[in-house]
């Protein structure tokens, strides 16, 4: 294929005729291409998947890591282990394009690698990688992990995104209207163009922004000096970099910085824009902040034959196929655990990536009452965690193994490892409940709730992200009454687990064992509900009306 005037390969429609240019640091596409952590990464692969079945012309800009982000095993001692090992796939192909990035004073060698719509069903893709035999062992390793904790090779990772997907684009002929940059790991390449055109009014007719991160401790700040040092900056000048960004001091923030190039921007959920807007909002001169709630590819998530029977609203098919898909995931316990799970059981299910703010552990927290439930055999619950905590974040890894070590008290407790799109759909198509319980305001969206919702896992959750957007108490869904987050942690937890009891003995186990009528009625409303507000078609569009064209 040639790619030195490269187009869609396919023909766009009339409504998405703007070029736009998608950039994200991972991408969850296929269990195959691991490239992905996490939420960021499913959001991003779903929305890749949308726009090629909208049929826009938007290509995506992503990185090709050696080693994934990690593979997660489990020890000999069922702890968790993180393994790096080395990727390769033969569906992806070479462009042939070579180019160079100034890295640190360095010539930094970088090649595309290309992943066409009919491989997995999404728009064209472009993966930056420095395997190239022209680099040292320094330069190999930028593209070797995923959100690798050393802070230089960090940055240098940021600038393979940013500055490198700029010149790719040039190599390509390919000329976006619209820049997208999907968090503000791309950042750099709004310096790299600002260089180019010396027109701040052309960068931020150009450039949008999507922010995921709804507290301010959680967006990247670097010293001005050593990102300077590093040529992430390109040419500018850094008394430049200040009149474009507004930096006064050494901390430059990336999201404030990506806010102010920026002709708009957006939050992820209808509380997140709002959480953006305050959290920005006493800042000049950013871009307005509008809110796109996050959604997911029904076609690609979504069980057929479940929704099948749903349509044709056969109840004894659907009873029938959710059973099945318990069944399926039972396997994977017993595969990875030994211990047999029972169908008839309710099912709850968290998964996701373990991080402190999210309380994987939340619902053991309260001994008596957690032993009671364990322990009743009239109606009987089995609860599965399941997700990937950065390996560094040793509170997170400790809470995965405080888990493991429930287990070995109660036979109805599992804790599964290599939690990848597969292991999510499997966990997610065998759930009766999908629990979700962080501390509000700090779910900027969470759309593994859609995916599980898709596919007849009932929602119970703490009224954060996309959650109040959807849920209806007891008809779609369980959500615990709002905290008031100006009690501390400890009794904004204490809280949450009160209402987290109250609402699961009170209602969900109740409804599930004594009134299956209504189970079955929730659990295919909520079904309804998802679609098509949370499929990432209305997402992809609204991308474009409130985003690209707006």
């Amino acid at each position: 294929m040639d790619f030195t005037n490269f187009s869609v390969p396919y023909k766009v429609a009339k409504k998405y005729q703007k070029k736009a240019a998608y950039f994200c640091m991972e991408f969850g596409i296929d269990q195959a291409l691991k490239i992905y952590s996490g939420g960021l990464g499913f959001l991003a692969g779903s929305h890749m998947r949308s726009a090629y079945e909208l049929k826009q012309n938007l290509i995506g800009i992503g990185v090709l890591w050696k080693y994934g982000y990690y593979d997660q095993v489990r020890e000999n001692d069922t702890y968790m282990g993180a393994r790096f090992r080395e990727k390769h796939y033969k569906f992806l192909e070479d462009t042939g394009i070579r180019f160079t990035i100034k890295v640190d004073n360095h010539e930094v060698w970088v090649k595309a690698m290309y992943l066409a719509p009919e491989v997995f069903g999404t728009a064209p893709m472009f993966l930056l990688s420095t395997e190239v035999p022209e680099n040292d062992w320094l330069a190999h390793t930028i593209s070797h992990k995923l959100y690798d904790n050393n802070l230089n090779a960090k940055i240098a990772q940021n600038m393979l995104l940013g500055i490198g997907g700029a010149k790719l684009l040039e190599h390509l002929n390919w000329q976006p209207e619209v820049y997208h940059l999907n968090e503000a790991h791309a950042l750099s390449a709004a310096f790299y163009y600002h260089s180019k055109w010396h027109d701040t009014n052309e960068l931020k007719e150009k450039f949008v922004f999507t922010t995921h991160t709804p507290v301010p401790a959680g967006n990247e700040i670097h010293d001005i000096n050593l990102l300077e040092r590093m040529s992430f900056f390109g040419d500018l000048p850094i008394e430049k970099v200040r009149q474009l960004t507004g930096e006064e001091g050494n901390a430059f923030n990336h999201t404030l910085a990506a806010l102010r190039i920026s002709r708009k921007a957006n939050g992820v959920s209808k509380i997140h824009g709002g959480v953006a807007r305050e959290m920005w909002g006493s800042y000049q001169n950013i871009a307005p902040i509008e809110h796109i709630t996050n959604s997911q590819n029904h076609k690609y998530w979504a069980d057929v034959p479940l929704n099948e029977a749903l349509k044709k609203k056969d109840d004894k098919a659907l009873i029938a196929r959710k059973r099945e898909m318990k069944e399926k995931l039972f396997k994977e316990v017993a595969n990875q655990t030994g211990r047999l799970f029972n169908p008839d059981y309710l099912t709850i299910v968290w998964a996701r990536r373990f991080a402190d703010y999210k309380r994987a552990d939340l619902i053991t927290r309260d001994k008596q009452r957690f032993e009671r439930l364990m322990q009743d055999t009239k109606r009987p619950i089995q609860i599965i965690w399941g997700g990937k905590p950065y390996p560094t974040d040793t509170r997170a890894v400790e809470t995965f193994h405080r888990l493991q070590r429930r287990c070995f008290q109660y036979e109805n407790l599992a804790v599964l490892t290599g939690y990848e799109l597969e292991l999510s759909r499997l966990m997610k198509e065998g759930s009766d409940i999908w629990l979700n319980n962080p501390r509000i305001p700090r779910e900027a969206s969470g759309t593994s709730g859609m995916t599980a919702a898709m596919n007849g896992s009932v929602n119970f959750s703490t009224y954060d992200g996309w959650i109040p957007e959807f849920s209806k108490h007891g008809k779609n869904a369980y959500t615990l009454p709002a905290v008031d987050t100006s009690m501390s942690i400890k009794d904004q937890d204490a809280f949450d687990l009160n209402n987290l009891y109250h609402i699961l003995e009170s209602e969900i186990i109740p409804t599930y064992y004594d009134k299956p009528k209504q189970w079955l009625k929730i659990m295919k409303q909520s079904m309804k509900d998802v679609v098509p507000f949370f499929n990432s078609d209305r997402m992809a569009d609204e991308y474009y009306e409130t985003l690209y064209n707006g």
